[in-house]
């Protein structure tokens, strides 16, 4: 049966605007780098601030607790503003806040400008799927939703190895400065490839609440609180959990084929996306599920710890792309608020992981982590296969 074929918005288009697309997983990139670039640098910056590793570990959660605060206000209150000037408020905020941590001595005034960062952040995490699936037609939305989203594996698996090696040859401040440098260079890029949108006209714009009530974005928002809250106790204390396996040694190793293992997932969900969302979400939930049983199963076993993580890799790194597209279809014309509220949970889930995991690694050892992914993943996998009529839909999303 054919479909019709539903009339094109202003400025879509019927090709990919590959230039624009990976200005905006750039954005995305700065974004998850500067929030974990610390990770690596804790020695350093602790020595260089005059503070212990654990407050200058807070310099993380100052970033994090920004992005919670400001993401669904912000991106309430620019709904009615230009898309382009938005986007280069936030990346601009990243420069002057990475350039102030690079300069500063003083702790104090670090966490204010970390925090500040984190709310630049919450900003851009708040407009950057809407922004990428302004840019072209229904059956390529979803492709320009995964591309616009690979700056986060890549942040994840080659940025932060490659801040800490920085900060070691020539310091933490470098490294800062370093992301200070490429700032710069993505003002141009943002300038010159990513077109302007009018923001919403004001009888279009939705409120918060009327968004969370939207069928499907309380599933989905569910799931993701629970898949990434199970991720995270594993890759945040994927240190110690290695120690079980012998691997201690290999972490960065360890680290590397996960971000690899991701790039594939994120490429392979960019090819089927608008095809098989459903079935792309179910499989990668039922294959973490199966990664959970192995870990606690085989968990000493390097070489099962190894592939492991190859497969978590692979499932989890279209999570985002998936999780994003489902919400943006379920939300429509909320799909900027919906994005604000997924970075909230998301950043709600990461803090979640980290309590939660260091609980567990002090009361009962890194061999509880897998039997509370599991409990946790198989809670998401059946929200997500519950939310069949709204959340997460089957067939192909050709038209959304």
């Amino acid at each position: 049966m054919a479909h019709p074929v539903p009339a094109r918005v202003e400025g879509e288009r019927d090709t990919l605007p590959i230039a624009a697309l990976l200005a905006l997983a750039m954005t995305g990139f700065t974004a998850i780098l500067t929030e974990t670039l610390p990770a690596g640098l804790l020695p350093r910056m602790s020595e260089g601030l005059g503070v212990s590793e654990a407050l200058a570990g807070q310099t993380v959660t100052a970033y994090a607790a920004g992005s919670l605060v400001a993401a669904i206000p912000l991106t309430a209150w620019t709904q009615g503003s230009r898309r382009k000037p938005t986007l280069l408020a936030a990346i601009i905020g990243f420069l002057i806040f990475n350039t102030i941590t690079a300069i500063s001595g003083n702790y104090w005034l670090t966490l204010v400008v970390r925090f500040l960062a984190g709310v630049a952040a919450g900003l851009a995490w708040g407009i950057l799927a809407g922004y990428a699936r302004r840019m072209v037609i229904g059956p390529l939305k979803g492709k320009a939703l995964a591309i616009a989203m690979v700056g986060t594996p890549i942040a994840l698996s080659l940025g932060v190895p490659a801040g800490a090696f920085l900060g070691a040859t020539v310091g933490w401040r470098a490294a800062f400065f370093a992301m200070s440098g490429t700032t710069v260079l993505l003002i141009g890029w943002v300038l010159w490839a990513v077109p302007d949108f009018a923001g919403q006209s004001a009888h279009r714009r939705l409120s918060i609440g009327t968004v969370f009530r939207t069928p499907g974005i309380r599933p989905i928002l569910a799931t993701i609180f629970a898949w990434m809250t199970a991720h995270n106790i594993l890759y945040t204390y994927v240190a110690p959990f290695a120690v079980l396996s012998g691997l201690q040694g290999r972490v960065d190793l360890l680290l590397l084929t996960f971000g690899v293992a991701a790039l594939v997932g994120i490429w392979v969900t960019g090819l089927l996306v608008d095809r098989m969302l459903r079935r792309l979400v179910l499989i990668s939930l039922v294959t973490f599920v199966g990664v959970a049983l192995a870990f606690i199963l085989f968990g000493t076993v390097a070489a099962v710890v190894i592939g492991g993580i190859v497969v978590w890799g692979l499932s989890f790194g279209g999570a985002a792309t998936q999780l994003q597209t489902a919400s943006a279809d379920a939300a429509g014309d909320g799909v900027d608020l919906a994005n604000a509220m997924i970075t909230t949970v998301w950043n709600s889930a990461i803090a979640a992981g980290g309590i939660v995991g260091g609980i567990l690694l002090d009361t009962s050892g890194a061999g509880s982590f897998s039997w509370v992914v599991l409990g946790l993943s198989v809670t998401a996998l059946g929200i997500a296969f519950s939310a069949r009529r709204n959340g997460f839909k089957p067939g192909p999303r050709l038209h959304a």
